[in-house]
């Protein structure tokens, strides 16, 4: 029903426009009749795309329902609960766990062994704390030595920053310590 008044408006306008000579004189017919036509022929195709969209009743609740279902589904992928041994607790001060006594108190490793531990992924180029959130949960992560670490020229993690593998000092070049953002020695 609108879409046929915006018809009917755009008919007249374009009538009214048709019996004028001067284009200062078919102005009012444009701005009366065709453009509103128009814009009523425009909502009415929309009124009916919308209705027609619709067809059975509820079906937009499907849709809505369909939706969250699949919203929580993503939700329960992503945010999977890590139940791993060595798992900080919710009552640590640190979010990773990565301070010296970041082991749990039932599973068997004493700080010092923790803190030795440094965990390595095959093909990566970086060296990790055990509690690291870069190796968390990842299988193929395996513990590293100093001498592995050398011989695959490892660098530290800068999220976890483990230090030397094996408790060794960092080892220091003519320009001071190894590590990226230690303080090197004053020049002079």
């Amino acid at each position: 029903m609108i879409a046929a008044t915006g018809a009917a408006l755009c008919v007249l306008g374009w009538y009214g426009v048709s019996g004028e000579q001067f284009a200062e004189q078919q102005i009012p017919y444009l701005a009366s009749s065709t453009i509103p036509g128009a814009a009523l022929i425009v909502a009415g195709v929309v009124l009916v795309a919308l209705r027609s969209s619709g067809r059975s009743p509820g079906s937009s609740d499907r849709s809505a329902d369909l939706t969250h279902r699949r919203v929580e589904r993503l939700y329960a992928l992503l945010v999977e609960p890590d139940d791993g041994p060595g798992d900080s607790s919710p009552g640590d001060s640190s979010p990773g766990g990565d301070g010296p006594g970041d082991s749990s108190p039932g599973d068997g490793a004493s700080a010092a062994e923790t803190a030795a531990v440094t965990l390595a992924v095959p093909e990566g180029t970086l060296y990790h704390r055990p509690h690291c959130p870069l190796v968390t949960g990842k299988p193929r992560a395996v513990p590293v030595d100093a001498a592995a670490v050398r011989a695959r020229g490892l660098a530290p993690c800068r999220l976890c920053e483990p230090g030397p593998p094996g408790g060794a000092d960092p080892p220091e070049g003519p320009a001071g310590p190894a590590r990226p953002g230690d303080a090197a020695p004053p020049a002079g």
